[in-house]
């Protein structure tokens, strides 16, 4: 059997990847050893004058500059952000070999100080104060080769990465040319650009509503970041040097308060944020223009003078705001969602067209579970399916419902109506079918694994069974005895000992009956689900399991577990008795399948799984004390059945938090934060 390789053997393979990433790494702190520049300021040292690269070194012909200077790093700190500037460098070399990584670095390096140095010198030409004063400015190292890396690296990511990376590398370029607007600054600025305009891998047009969303909330985030910088810290760019503000800071606070209120409503997709955005970002650049106006006419100490402060700040903001303004509107569409109650077409299907869905056109093993409270269904095209609002989460129930044709359809037109409400979509115990079905680039995680008893054919025999027969053999001899029946059909005085007897179990546990995918005696009262008890000589009820539907296209093709309760002090080895004989009952009946069900968080990953299935397996064993997942997916095993593994399907890792949020809210629908203490503590306990 071939083993997984070791994590230390997995990162030496990773670090042989790279060797011009090493070597350019070794170079920079060679000169920094034979420059000084690692203890000591690189300008006060008379190497400084024959490496360091800008228009006025370029204008008496040292055309060599832009490479020497690469290798030196001016001062000292600064090593620590030219070195790891270079993780970029690494992970392009790693996906796309050293001579792709040392073009994008070099072409950067060169192309940023020169097109730097000719945009400085055409508009020093003007007479603007900034471009005259960093037209005269010198510099060092390699930010220019290792942000094209960078940005050319953002474009290799996976789609939402994508986006998110280059969103935050454009806004602080951006930034950072308007409000500080030193040499590297600009530098940095066109690299980025550069590399933005020749790789065609930022397509906001093409990407979808949520990371259009999570742009616009990004932005209105920067926005409201650099309100408190430029209040407390003085700023240096485009526009002119400003002063930390001196007015009330009240103010202040009050103006980023209002821009995370517009900021967390753009990330719901509510069309007033997005309106009231669209107002405060037209005052804004109207304002900015208005001042631009005035300096260009009657100069800045004019304007200074009549306004008591800085202008600046008010130009350089109205900038961003301009940009702001310029996306919200070509993205219009992601905020047309309005508040209504339910997801999909019209009109909204009822319980009693799902019942049919599934009666028609069949579904898996855990699909009769869509038609319990509180579901919801959002019809679309071709099916119905079945989800749950919770916590800004659309979350899917199983899989959806209709022709096995259209189930592709029916994800991607769900999703787009999760995303266009501004919820996030996922589907939980969905099987492989809709693991192919769901857009390109979704992850998943297993969550449990199905356990299916084949029927046909099904004998009790052999040693492995050994443990069943056993069980079924000590029934007959103590007088014990079994009834497949339907809830509603049963006297009173049974349905009194199986509520008994699920109170009892309740009552052990520190949280309530879990829901969503486990039912109770209400779902266990319907005239499609089966009842079998093991009832004792004297009449009681020692134990009961509950089973679902589980329909082919028209008839009942298998059955699946639901409640499993036993009465304490009762028959021992009830469960087998009960789940055997019910195999035996359903065989008879033409059955082709029994699903034993899936413990959540039960599944065996292999040893190089990823962080989220460890974090999953960890989970598993701190809720064992609770719930008992791990020994109930142990006994099932007696009967030795094959698994289906069952997937949550979701867009990335950041929506996992939400998910997270969402699903413990319906599984746990009743549960108080005091019970939710309780069980943290009962947690703590039994693993510590």
């Amino acid at each position: 059997m071939r083993t997984a390789p070791r994590p230390r053997t997995r990162l030496w393979r990773a670090l042989r990847a790279i060797p011009a990433t090493w070597t350019m790494l070794a170079l920079l702190l060679l000169a920094g050893v034979a420059g000084a520049g690692l203890w000591r300021p690189l300008h006060e040292s008379p190497v400084w004058d024959a490496v360091a690269y800008g228009l006025p070194v370029l204008a008496e012909g040292r055309w060599w500059t832009p490479v020497t200077g690469a290798f030196f790093v001016d001062p000292p700190w600064v090593y620590v952000l030219a070195l790891s500037g270079f993780v970029g460098m690494a992970y392009l070399e790693w996906r796309r070999g050293s001579a792709v990584a040392l073009a994008y670095f070099w072409a950067g390096q060169l192309l940023a100080v020169l097109v730097s140095a000719g945009l400085l010198w055409l508009c020093a030409m003007t007479g603007w104060p900034w471009a005259v004063a960093q037209a005269g400015a010198l510099d060092v190292g390699p930010s220019g080769g290792t942000m094209a890396c960078l940005a050319a690296a953002a474009g290799l990511l996976s789609g939402p990465w994508r986006v998110r990376a280059w969103t935050v590398l454009i806004a602080f370029v951006f930034v950072a040319v308007l409000f500080w607007g030193r040499l590297p600054d600009l530098e940095h600025a066109v690299a980025v650009l550069l590399v933005l305009a020749f790789d065609h891998s930022l397509r906001i047009r093409r990407t979808t509503l949520r990371e259009q969303r999570l742009i616009a909330y990004v932005a209105m985030l920067a926005l409201g970041a650099i309100g408190v910088i430029v209040a407390i810290a003085p700023t240096d760019g485009l526009f002119g040097p400003t002063k930390p503000l001196s007015g009330p800071f009240w103010s202040t606070a009050v103006d980023v308060v209002v821009v995370l209120v517009i900021a967390d409503g753009l990330r719901r997709a509510r069309r007033w944020a997005w309106v009231v955005a669209l107002v405060l970002a037209t005052l804004n650049v109207a304002y900015g223009a208005l001042l631009l106006g005035l300096l260009v006419l009657t100069g800045r100490a004019a304007v200074q003078d009549a306004l008591g402060s800085d202008p600046a700040v008010d130009i350089a903001t109205a900038v961003l705001w301009l940009l702001v303004l310029v996306y919200l509107i070509a993205v219009r569409r992601a905020f047309r969602w309005r508040r209504r109650a339910v997801l999909g077409r019209m009109p909204q299907p009822d319980r009693d067209e799902v019942r049919r869905a599934l009666q028609t056109h069949g579904g898996g093993t855990l699909s009769w579970m869509t038609t319990w409270e509180p579901n919801a269904y959002a019809r679309t095209a071709d099916g119905i399916v079945a989800y749950q609002r919770r916590a800004g989460v659309a979350l899917a129930l199983a899989d959806p419902l209709g022709e096995a044709s259209t189930r592709a359809a029916s994800v991607a037109e769900f999703v787009r109506a999760a995303e266009h409400a501004g919820l996030v979509p996922c589907f939980f115990s969905a099987d492989e079918a809709t693991r192919a079905a769901v857009p390109p680039g979704w992850r998943s995680l297993v969550v449990a694994d199905d356990t299916i008893v084949d029927l046909p054919g099904l004998a009790f025999t052999g040693k492995r069974f050994g443990p069943i027969r056993t069980a079924m053999n000590r029934a007959e001899r103590e007088g014990v005895t079994f009834r497949m029946t339907r809830l509603r059909d049963e006297t009173w005085g049974v349905r009194a000992q199986l509520q008994a007897i699920s109170q009892l179990w309740v009552g052990d546990k520190g949280l309530p009956e879990m829901r969503f995918t486990l039912g109770t005696l209400a779902e266990a009262d319907d005239p499609e689900v089966r009842v079998a008890l093991a009832v004792s000589p004297d009449g009681d009820v020692d134990g009961f399991l509950s089973w679902l539907p589980v329909y082919g296209q028209g008839s009942v093709r298998g059955w699946t577990l639901d409640l499993m309760r036993r009465r304490e002090g009762g028959f021992p080895p009830v469960m087998e008795y009960l789940i055997a004989m019910s195999a035996q009952h359903f065989r008879d009946e033409g059955a082709q399948l029994l699903s034993l069900s899936g413990a959540p968080l039960t599944h065996e990953y292999p040893p190089d799984a990823d962080a989220i299935a460890k974090l999953s397996e960890r989970l598993a064993d701190l809720l064992e004390p609770v719930y008992g997942f791990g020994s109930l997916h142990r006994f099932k095993q007696k009967f030795h059945p094959r698994f289906e593994s069952l997937y949550l399907l979701y867009r990335d890792e950041s929506d996992l938090t939400r998910i997270a949020a969402a699903l413990t809210r319906a599984f746990l629908p009743d549960a108080t934060l005091r019970q939710f203490a309780g069980a943290g503590l009962e947690l703590v306990r039994s693993s510590g």
